[in-house]
């Protein structure tokens, strides 16, 4: 399985930011299969991981599965260093839980929540078949050869994003209502395409990650996955 810098690794599951997570590694508070790393090692969900004398996804405690309508200003971390609410404000539950893959802050809609590591790969992993929904609200008049641009990849900074699902919706005064599906997890991507062909996002919300739905979940509320979901989950 392929393998990532050990900031950004932890980071993706929440367990802080690339920058404090660096900070832990200096002040030998994280530990790989037992020994304390060096900075930049790479790692995957086979690696013993332990932070603060706690296994990450590896543990005896029940394993646990939430679904959360993020709300807007909101991070997607077990905490925030500068006090900004996290997803896990929203979540009652006495198990150490942390989000598959983020929400921008100012992005709403479908995160899951849990302690199974074994489930982050499944989930996040590009070259598996897990897609990711997102309802746009965008600026201006989308032209259908930029519908295709998207549909086809976008050439951004980091790379060329894989094909998405594209499905326009309608025309709203000076804005285009669409919904982009999209099987990668890059910081922003979804705004920074649509930037990329010239429409700024004005609202997003991410309405289905594979086949799960929010249904009639409110804004700021959780369930349990159901046990089918799970198994899905488990199974892509």
């Amino acid at each position: 399985m392929e393998k990532v810098r050990l900031n950004k690794y932890l980071a993706s599951i929440g367990i802080g930011s690339r920058r404090e997570i660096d900070k832990m590694v200096e002040e030998k508070k994280i530990m790989v299969n037992g020994e304390y790393p060096s900075p930049g090692i790479k790692v995957n969900i086979k690696d013993k991981i332990s932070v603060d004398g706690r296994l990450i996804g590896k543990t005896k405690e029940k394993k646990v599965y939430y679904l959360l309508n993020k709300p807007k200003k909101v991070i997607s971390a077990v905490k925030d260093d500068r006090g900004r609410r996290t997803v896990i404000d929203f979540v009652k539950t006495k198990e150490r839980v942390y989000p598959i893959g983020r929400l921008d802050y100012d992005t709403e809609g479908m995160i899951i929540l849990t302690n199974d590591g074994d489930l982050y790969n499944k989930v996040i992993h590009p070259k598996g078949e897990v897609y990711k929904k997102y309802l746009i609200q965008a600026a201006g008049h989308i032209k259908k050869i930029n519908l295709g641009q998207l549909k086809a990849g976008i050439k951004l900074e980091d790379g060329l994003t894989l094909p998405a699902k594209v499905r326009f919706l309608k025309e709203e005064g000076s804005t285009t209502w669409l919904t982009v599906s999209i099987r990668e997890g890059r910081n922003r991507q979804v705004r920074r395409m649509l930037d990329a062909i010239g429409h700024r996002v004005i609202s997003l919300t991410r309405v289905k990650i594979g086949t799960l739905t929010m249904g009639d979940l409110e804004v700021g509320k959780y369930r349990h996955l159901t046990k089918e979901e799970v198994k899905y989950l488990k199974n892509v």
